[in-house]
């Protein structure tokens, strides 16, 4: 029998001043070609702002402030038998960083891109699928087409000072 274990991700919405944030098309792994946000595995005895620290920082080069918990999905990939919690968070990027393809067998290409493109790129995903066709634009990542099924309500933004 294999052995199906829940994991933890963090996933981060990486903001810069203008309420944009960073998108990756992932590779070389489960949603190969896919857009997710940066982030990865919580470890034991880590905090999910520690986690997104990390993460975004191994993958973008990008350092990040100010992480808050936003929400958590319920996110099952039953094409690769994974069974996710995301916990997804914002964080202040400071102007002026660039990401960087830090671990180029896992990201081909970082993006910045606004909340209104994430959902419009979520619109023809949720067309296609009732037309039966395959979705134009970018192809999301399972826990992002979770997030907007299950958490309508969210919208990532920065709060307090710049």
């Amino acid at each position: 029998m294999t052995n199906l274990n829940v994991r933890v991700g963090v996933a981060v919405f990486a903001l810069n001043s203008k309420n944009e944030f960073v998108v990756g098309q992932r590779k070389g792994s489960h949603g190969a070609g896919t857009w997710a946000l940066p982030g990865g595995h919580l470890e034991f005895n880590e905090s999910f702002e520690k986690c997104a620290i990390r993460e975004v920082k191994e993958e973008t080069g990008l350092d990040i402030s100010d992480v808050q918990f936003l929400t958590a999905t319920n996110d099952v990939m039953h094409d690769d038998k994974k069974h996710y919690v995301t916990i997804f968070v914002n964080a202040r990027v400071r102007d002026g960083q660039v990401p960087r393809i830090l671990e180029p067998n896992k990201c081909a290409e970082w993006r910045w891109i606004s909340w209104e493109e994430l959902k419009g790129d979520h619109a023809k995903f949720v067309e296609a699928q009732k037309e039966g066709r395959e979705a134009e634009g970018k192809k999301l990542f399972i826990p992002i087409i979770s997030l907007f099924e299950q958490r309508q309500e969210l919208k990532p933004r920065l709060s307090g000072k710049q």
